[in-house]
């Protein structure tokens, strides 16, 4: 049996978690284009959608983890990260439902990983950043000392340790999954680097926090106080 995390079979070391909320329009191709380009199983983590993403995610392929209740971007991160954790992933890999990440990008964050490399790999894609995704990303690495350029991809590959890590009950009430989690996985010791991978425009939707200047700014307070509370 070969030993590459990417040509492993379903309940093999390899998941691909995919955390969506109302995603109908792009999830179903999504999930059949990972699973066209890895051998592995792939989990929808639905939101509570109102639209068909739990149903177009299912035809595709996909494991469907259905919330009542949306709990948030992050909080769908952590539950598939239960899973994960439950199911005995060596490896686990998030990406967005909404188009902008690629399938065969997953390998990029991965290979650090089966190299012990890292722990904790970012898919890094710093040519999509606008002004205010440039401003935010200067001042978080200023204020977090984080020496990551994409800091809020959420292309990323997570080992063993660091799913364990983010199955703690201290990581519950997270809001903005990217930032803190970074810092919170520094902190326990585990190691993180970027891969350049290329990234696609939104296919429908838009940014949740960088739409506006004004979600920009709730972004960066709100990441602030959430920053200087986990250095305590």
């Amino acid at each position: 049996m070969t030993n590459s995390l990417l040509q492993t079979r379903s309940r093999g070391p390899l998941v691909v978690l995919i955390p969506a909320l109302n995603e109908g329009l792009t999830i179903g191709r999504i999930v059949e284009e990972v699973r066209a380009e890895l051998d592995c199983e792939v989990v929808v983590i639905d939101d509570a959608s109102t639209d068909n993403t739990a149903e177009e995610a299912r035809v595709a392929g996909a494991t469907v983890l259905p919330l009542s209740l949306q709990i948030g971007a992050w909080g769908a991160i952590r539950t598939g990260m239960c899973y994960a954790f439950k199911h005995g992933y060596h490896v686990a890999v998030t990406m967005d439902g909404d188009g902008q990440h690629l399938a065969n990008s997953i390998q990029s964050v991965v290979a650090p990983i089966e190299s012990k490399q890292a722990d904790v790999v970012i898919g890094s894609c710093v040519e999509r950043g606008s002004l205010a995704r440039r401003v935010a990303w200067a001042f978080l690495r200023k204020l977090t000392a984080l020496r990551v350029e994409d800091l809020t991809s959420g292309l990323r590959a997570y080992n063993r340790a660091a799913i364990s890590e983010l199955t703690s009950s201290d990581t519950t009430l997270f809001d903005y999954q990217d930032i803190v989690v970074l810092l919170y996985l520094q902190k326990g010791g585990l190691k993180i680097a970027e891969a350049p991978v290329d990234m696609c425009p939104r296919i429908s939707g838009h940014s949740r926090i960088f739409h506006s200047w004004v979600a920009v700014l709730r972004y960066l307070l709100v990441t602030s106080v959430l920053c200087l509370s986990r250095a305590k």
